[in-house]
């Protein structure tokens, strides 16, 4: 249990910094409240409603057998895990209009790998994720490997990390954020990738799904908004 109640320390640190100590305190409780009503019968039930795209990948990608440690986890991290619809994944990146072969693609919070899997559809010069629960990680890396060894020679790769510590690669990204992160560590993320970008200027953008913390990104100097509907959000480097 002692990693449970690290990363519930953690979390109540980060966002007391921001916000402080009350906020901070009711924010773990909502989390705690959150994966305890995810728990219920009917709710793991709902879990099941997105494994139509396991049982035609052969993936393991969906919410319904994450174990319950696991679940408690995401949750006090801030960060319930879900994967991407499809039919959504898909109309977001039409919405870039971009030419995918000069641009990474990189998931923040990439959990079982399903966005990862679905970004393979299209013809990036790399594919990168990178998820912190070491039990979702490994998952990510099994249905990785059973796609690659169909695809040998696919630049796809999932990595074990705290996004808040990770150096942005050199190189035109398109960074997709499923609404990973709580407030505090997103903050963190997105100055990191500010950094990254006054060092190495270049052509970023970021879909950020189901953007619950949009006010983050809107205070950027760095980026600015070029599109997105009430279910995902673009923004796009002022460089």
């Amino acid at each position: 249990m002692s990693s449970l109640f690290r990363v519930a320390a953690q979390r109540w640190r980060e966002s007391a910094r921001h916000a402080g100590a009350w906020r901070a305190t009711r924010e773990v409780a909502a989390d705690v409240w959150g994966f305890l009503h995810d728990s219920t019968p009917a709710r793991r039930r709902a879990r099941y409603g997105d494994i139509d795209y396991d049982f035609d990948s052969g993936a393991d990608t969906t919410a319904a057998n994450v174990g319950w440690r696991t679940r408690l986890l995401a949750a006090l991290a801030g960060a319930p895990y879900q994967p991407t619809v499809p039919a959504e994944f898909r109309e977001m990146l039409q919405a870039l209009a971009l030419d995918f072969r000069a641009f990474t693609f990189l998931d923040i919070g990439s959990g079982k790998g399903r966005a990862l899997l679905l970004a393979a559809e299209y013809p990036f010069r790399r594919i990168v994720g990178v998820e912190i629960a070491p039990a979702l990680h490994a998952v990510a890396e099994a249905n990785l490997r059973k796609w690659k060894a169909a695809h040998p020679d696919a630049p796809i790769e999932a990595l074990l990390g705290d996004a808040r510590a990770f150096d942005f690669p050199a190189e035109p990204l398109v960074v997709y954020l499923f609404n990973p992160l709580p407030e505090a560590a997103l903050i963190g993320v997105v100055a990191r990738l500010e950094q990254s970008l006054l060092a190495h200027p270049r052509a970023v953008y970021l879909v950020y799904h189901n953007p619950m913390l949009e006010k983050v990104l809107a205070r950027s100097e760095q980026f600015r908004k070029i599109g997105g509907t009430h279910q995902y959000a673009i923004y796009r480097s002022r460089q």
